[in-house]
């Protein structure tokens, strides 16, 4: 439409019948901008098992690739993708390069009480169809923040991430140093342990000390825990470096003590989302004289069930058929935020709540437990 004060400008005439010439542009702009958005950050990706690879006896990496074979969407060493599988889903970090987007690994290991963890180990095969989220995450390396010089300490399956950065320290030839000390049950138990000692004896930068908490006869390299002296006497002063820390539940808040105990601050220290606690009751702000076994009832919709406590909201939703969206669970992602209408949850430390989510009751369900009988908003 024609300006009513366009032609009181000088050359407006030949300025209106350039722009009436003109070819119509009828690219599709939504559709392309969504394209993009889709091939990087996939809210779903079906994802095929080519290959299998036994670690240990309690590990396999299985190794997904695309039906068609295209790249997958790019991702940062450290981060992980959501895999959704018998009725429910878990986070698995990506051991693989971020290099080679041929394929995304996964590196799973058997745990007690493993629902999902136990189910691919024991049950994937090639060939099988899973159904993940696009890479996600903040446990990544950033340069710019975190310097070129980290540590990582890893415990059992926590090795995944740091593998992801070293195999991408060793595939780009990056200017960077990465000691890593990694913690394990025996020496059976290392997973990626031949590749390890490869790329550090190959590569000056990478250093890789194992830690073995069991040592049988003729173990010659350090034993026990990831101590404060153990740190000290394999990595030197820390002054002030990155440290990584993944693994088990347990190694948190026991590598904070250490770590604390040398003098490095909080701020130099990550810790990578790990699940739900294994006992809610054990934090400090568990209400006094509260059952947790005791079952309450919740409430979405229509739709009513019963519940004990101590069962994560998200979890408990799950089991009857209710699957808000989730990736992380384990308070940081925030995607299986759902509103408390009515009643009281239990928020545990691991939530990463926002000053909003208390001021207008919302709660992430991952780590949220039921105190009272509760009416949810999803």
């Amino acid at each position: 439409m024609k300006h009513p004060l366009a032609e009181r400008f000088d050359g407006a005439a030949e300025i209106l019948a350039e722009i009436d010439a003109r070819v119509p542009d009828t690219r599709d702009y939504s559709a392309e901008t969504r394209a993009t958005i889709d091939a990087y950050h996939p809210k779903r990706l079906r994802l095929v098992v080519t290959a299998i690879i036994e670690e240990t006896a309690t590990a396999k990496t299985l190794r997904l690739e695309r039906a068609d074979r295209f790249e997958l969407p790019p991702f940062l060493a450290g981060q992980y993708v959501n895999v959704f599988i018998d009725g429910t889903s878990r986070p698995f970090a990506i051991s693989s390069s971020p290099s080679r987007l041929t394929h995304y690994d996964l590196t799973v290991r058997r745990v007690p009480g493993g629902r999902v963890s136990n189910l691919l180990v024991d049950t994937a095969e090639i060939g099988q169809v899973l159904t993940t989220t696009g890479p996600m995450g903040t446990f990544h390396h950033n340069p710019l923040f975190h310097g070129n010089d980290v540590v990582f300490l890893a415990g059992g399956s926590g090795v995944a991430p740091a593998m992801s950065m070293i195999r991408e320290i060793a595939d780009l030839g990056l200017d960077r140093a990465f000691h890593l000390i990694y913690g394990s049950r025996d020496a059976s138990d290392i997973i990626f342990g031949a590749e390890l000692d490869e790329i550090a004896a190959t590569h000056p930068g990478i250093d890789v000390d194992h830690v073995i908490a069991e040592p049988a006869a003729g173990w010659t390299g350090a034993t026990g825990f990831l101590t404060a002296e153990t740190i000290d006497r394999l990595v030197g002063e820390l002054d002030g470096r990155m440290v990584y820390v993944c693994g088990p539940q347990a190694l948190y808040p026991y590598a904070l003590g250490q770590l604390t105990a040398l003098g490095h601050p909080r701020k130099r220290i990550r810790f990578e989302a790990n699940g739900a606690p294994s006992d809610p009751t054990a934090q400090s702000h568990w209400p006094a004289g509260i059952d947790p076994a005791q079952e309450v009832t919740v409430t979405v919709g229509n739709t009513s069930f019963r519940t004990p406590r101590n069962r994560p909201l998200l979890n408990a939703l799950e089991d009857n058929g209710i699957r808000p969206e989730a990736a992380c669970r384990s308070g940081e992602c925030s995607l299986c935020r759902v509103r408390i209408l009515k009643g009281e949850v239990h928020n545990a430390e691991e939530a990463k709540l926002r000053l909003s989510d208390a001021r207008f009751d919302y709660t992430h369900s991952c780590v949220a437990y039921p105190i009272t009988d509760v009416e949810l908003g999803l």
